[in-house]
């Protein structure tokens, strides 16, 4: 009997302590989302108001209003495209629609700034639509008008284009799970199709639609390849303006802190809207939304309308990407492209296997202890997919470049030895400013798979005297190995792609497959950056390919 009881108390012992070291984890993890934004408001307060009143003067109502027209443009695009290609698929039957909405999907794979590489080589001045165009009409330089595509509409339609996804896939989900009563109701009532559609169907869907919609919107307003290579002054790009080109490190931090407002205040829009507008079911059961079949011309302007955005955000771009990837002269077999390629998967596998970690710890202690300060610390980490990347460097490389610079100075002083750029000069710190800005992803990927984990597997095993780490490694791990691989390809994608952190903070000789392709993009080496894109997109469509299949099972 005392030896049960001393087997018990030690069950508690080792529960209580597995419990507090993932309590601390979860908080340190929660610690570290939160230092950039603290670190960028530390930065920009004490830089001073003269470079406030500079920027104030000059340039920060032109990036502010540069924004915000890309971002209402953007907003409006995505919607447009998202929710009625939703509807068009969901709601009618038209020939091509399964083949549709799967490949509605497909332009989520590119980056924006790959697209822009792409339209650009085609329909600048010397592309080969003016170039055709001039010789078919003889017409000089200044005889005709053409849409500028290095322009702030030319990046909204880039960013719309492969944004507007999002919206889809959320809009879509949100009709299919809608019942049909509400909206046969209408059409009884004398409604046409599209009145039902606009006035019940729509506003039952909003929530859905916003949160596409603000999803959109924050990638637009972190978007730095396409507005800096198109020369549209953001705030993405005056942060890396200031910071490089003009090395004002005050400036660089007090346009992150704008930024960081703008990004914010879009997350606590995003958390208000879906927190209010809830819409429920009236009836107890569920009706399937009726499908109209589509004939003659309809079908065919239905079939237009869903093509037209897969046709321009992928097909094309590929192509045009495929042929300028034959004319370049990029050895990806070549010892500097190895180079790249191995340096891009060092920093995407490590990130994403960090990040995946982290966001294990935050959401096991929100399951073990569900009270306020875990759910805190779980919407403090997901703060950080609300901050652009440029945020985030910035906002790591203020801190961790003073450490640096004073223990490098009292080590000098101490023992005549230069310990240089400790943190700052490794990968590490950029593997950091990863996981704070996709953490949030890889945690509703983990939280996704958790909710099919019963309560009763845990008190099971807590009765056979498992720790909190014995369940998550017998119980909950193997159950959730497919939405861990899901969390892990998304964040590992993610990384491939991103742009400004990496820009920032990569240690030096240390580029990868993004870099290479905005310097020569940068470079007007169009045909040269069309080879490390392909491999980008390559790498983008194994996670479009896992969302497509769940498309084509939504049914």
């Amino acid at each position: 009997m005392a030896e049960i009881q001393y087997s018990e108390h030690g069950s508690r012992r080792r529960t209580a302590l597995g419990t507090r070291v993932l309590g601390a984890l979860a908080y340190a993890i929660a610690a570290a989302c939160l230092l950039p934004m603290v670190a960028v408001a530390l930065a920009a307060l004490t830089g001073g108001t003269d470079t406030l009143g500079h920027l104030l003067s000059t340039v920060l109502p032109g990036y502010a209003a540069t924004t915000l027209l890309l971002v209402l443009l953007v907003a409006a695009g995505t919607f447009c495209l998202g929710v009625g290609a939703a509807w068009l698929v969901t709601m009618t039957r038209f020939p091509g629609v399964r083949l549709m909405e799967i490949a509605l999907v497909l332009p989520l794979a590119f980056p924006a700034y790959v697209l822009a590489y792409a339209y650009t080589f085609v329909l600048d001045h010397p592309g080969v639509v003016q170039t055709t165009l001039r010789q078919l009409s003889g017409w000089g330089p200044r005889d005709y008008w053409f849409p500028e595509i290095r322009s702030t509409e030319g990046a909204a339609v880039m960013l719309i284009l492969v944004l507007y996804p999002y919206v889809y896939l959320l809009a879509r989900a949100a009709f299919l799970q809608q019942s049909a009563t509400a909206y046969l109701a209408a059409r009884a009532l004398g409604s046409s199709p599209w009145a039902a559609f606009w006035r019940v169907s729509l506003p039952m869907a909003r929530p859905a639609i916003a949160g596409g919609v603000l999803l959109a919107v924050m990638e637009t307003i972190a978007d730095f390849g396409t507005v800096a290579y198109f020369g549209v002054r953001t705030f993405a790009t005056g942060i890396y303006t200031s910071w490089f080109s003009m090395a004002d490190r005050a400036a660089a931090a007090q346009l992150a802190l704008c930024l960081l407002g703008f990004a914010l205040m879009l997350a606590v829009a995003e958390r208000t809207q879906r927190g209010k507008a809830r819409y429920y079911q009236s009836g107890r059961r569920h009706a399937a939304m009726p499908a109209g079949a589509l004939k003659g011309w309809r079908a065919a302007a239905a079939l237009v309308l869903c093509a037209i955005p897969v046709l321009l955000g992928f097909v094309l771009p590929v192509v045009i990407l495929v042929l300028m990837g034959l004319e370049s002269e990029q050895d990806l077999l070549s010892r500097r492209y190895v180079g790249f390629i191995r340096n891009s998967l060092i920093l995407a596998g490590t990130a994403a296997v960090v990040t995946v970690t982290a966001a294990i710890c935050v959401g096991f202690f929100q399951r073990l202890r569900p009270g306020r300060s875990a759910q805190t610390s779980a919407y403090l980490a997901r703060l950080g997919y609300a901050v652009p990347g440029g945020v985030i460097a910035v906002g790591l490389m203020v801190p961790f470049a003073s450490f640096d610079n004073a223990l490098d100075g009292w080590m000098r002083a101490t023992f005549g030895v230069s310990t240089g750029l400790l943190v700052t000069g490794s990968i590490w710190l950029l593997v950091a400013a990863y996981m704070v800005r996709f953490l949030a992803a890889a945690l509703s990927a983990y939280e996704g798979g958790q909710s099919t984990v019963h309560a009763n597997m845990d008190a099971a095993a807590r009765s056979l005297g498992q720790t909190p780490f014995g369940t998550l490694r017998r119980i909950h791990l193997p159950i959730l190995t497919p939405s861990l691989m899901t969390a892990l390809l998304i964040v590992f994608v993610d990384v491939m792609k991103e742009l400004p952190a990496t820009l920032i903070m990569r240690p030096f000789n240390f580029d990868t497959l993004a870099v290479q392709a905005y310097r020569l993009a940068s470079d007007e080496r169009l045909e040269g950056a069309a080879v490390p894109s392909l491999v980008i997109l390559a790498v983008g469509l194994l996670p479009v390919i896992l969302i497509c299949r769940q498309v084509g099972r939504g049914k």
